[in-house]
């Protein structure tokens, strides 16, 4: 670090100067998940990015999933993890671990963390404050108490932006006949950005962006026009786990959000490198 010159440091401030004035007074949604929420260096460069942001006016919100924190604990009580399509089968016992784990566990560890890089933040669940009202997923199989969202209400979260606090949010739901619903946090990401009318929504991944070969990290498609994504599906391009991200990605677009990104949250700092220049890092669609 102290090979840094001073006039680097400078030039490094001077070229972020653009952007920050670009930036300063919008709303950012991160979805924070994969590696980086469980390494701890780069737990912390997600932190430091975050309370950044804030200092310089961005309205920074996180939305968290804890899909390994719920596997570990249902794995303490002797009950196996179950997925069909991605999505995790949820009968009534795994909706309280989901609960107690993403709204209880992990959301205050991060509020924690936060708190401990000089942010000020708040802890929050789709509970609160009837933020996302959710029904059961209709699909052809039985998956318990996975939601769809219905609404989200936004109050709560421009409440604490106001007044100075990042929200962390956990993402369960609440269900119009009292019942608790598990929701895909790149789901929810996505719907609450497009109702904050956030600038950008980012999802931080384990992967570089769409890849045009995905066995090769220098074919990065850096930017996707949302019209293209069928022909991308058509020809394999955008394939297996990719599909509902990227989903996320052209409906949070659709609904308004300017740009919406999936980056890779193994490279520290990617945020800042997302919110800071032109290149970017991982694949923009707008």
């Amino acid at each position: 670090m102290n090979n840094i010159s001073e006039q680097d440091r400078a030039n490094v401030l001077v070229q972020a100067l653009p952007y920050i004035q670009k930036w300063a007074g919008k709303t950012i949604v991160v979805k924070y998940g994969g590696n980086a929420m469980i390494n701890e260096e780069l737990k912390d460069a997600v932190m430091s990015d975050i309370v950044l942001l804030q200092l310089i006016g961005i309205n920074v919100v996180l939305v968290h999933g804890g899909g390994p924190e719920i596997s570990g604990m249902l794995k303490k009580i002797g009950k196996e993890s179950k997925f069909i399509n991605g999505l995790r089968v949820t009968d009534e016992e795994t909706i309280d671990v989901v609960q107690m784990v993403l709204a209880g566990k992990v959301n205050k560890s991060l509020v924690q963390l936060l708190e401990q890089h000089s942010g000020k933040a708040i802890g929050l669940c789709g509970l609160d404050g009837r933020m996302i009202m959710a029904e059961k997923k209709a699909s052809g199989i039985d998956l318990g108490y996975v939601g769809e969202i219905t609404e989200v209400n936004t109050e709560v979260i421009e409440n604490a932006s106001r007044n100075g606090y990042i929200p962390i949010i956990s993402t369960v739901a609440g269900g119009y006949n009292g019942a608790v619903y598990n929701i895909n946090a790149d789901l929810a990401a996505a719907r609450i950005a497009s109702e904050l009318k956030a600038a950008k929504l980012i999802l931080m991944t384990d992967i570089r962006g769409l890849l045009r070969d995905k066995d090769d990290d220098n074919t990065l498609i850096p930017v996707v026009n949302v019209s293209e994504v069928p022909s991308l599906k058509r020809e394999g391009i955008i394939s297996g786990g990719m599909i509902p991200k990227i989903d996320c990605c052209v409906e949070a677009v659709r609904r308004g959000v300017k740009r919406a990104h999936i980056i890779d949250g193994r490279i520290p700092h990617s945020i800042l490198i997302e919110m800071f220049s032109d290149e970017g890092v991982g694949t923009m669609f707008y």
